[in-house]
């Protein structure tokens, strides 16, 4: 993929990335034979915002392919696995500070932001049946 707009990832986030990808080898049905290219859109997509459907097709394919792989990627693991290995990188090159801020707010909501039912006598009105005869 050249240099576009379009493209996310710089060649050295994928070069990262690469290898942490599943392999097609032995895979039934058609390969995807350009995973930066799905990458890329599945990344965009998420930038963006859009619908899958309003992927561009061109410079990532078919939409129908590149959140196929997506969907493939999120339920074998693969998306979590690559998350855990880039934060290992990350943190063996002393690039991730691990300091954590807890903040103990309650911030308490109105009874009536609640999605929740209230009893007839706490409403201050009557319910009427409106049941055909």
């Amino acid at each position: 993929m050249s240099s576009s707009r379009f493209q996310s990832l710089s060649d050295e986030q994928w070069e990262r990335i690469e290898p942490l990808l599943p392999s097609n080898e032995g895979r039934r049905g058609r390969p995807f034979h350009n995973d930066r290219r799905v990458v890329e859109g599945i990344v965009y997509r998420y930038r963006t915002g859009i619908p899958w459907r309003d992927l561009p097709r061109e410079p990532f394919g078919p939409w129908q392919s590149v959140w196929k792989q997506h969907r493939r990627y999120a339920g074998d693991g693969t998306w979590d696995r690559v998350l855990q290995a880039l934060l290992a990188q990350a943190d063996a090159e002393g690039k991730i500070d691990w300091t954590v801020s807890i903040d103990a707010t309650i911030n308490r909501a109105h009874r009536h932001a609640t999605n929740t039912t209230r009893p007839e006598q706490d409403t201050g009105g009557t319910s009427e049946s409106h049941e055909s005869a």
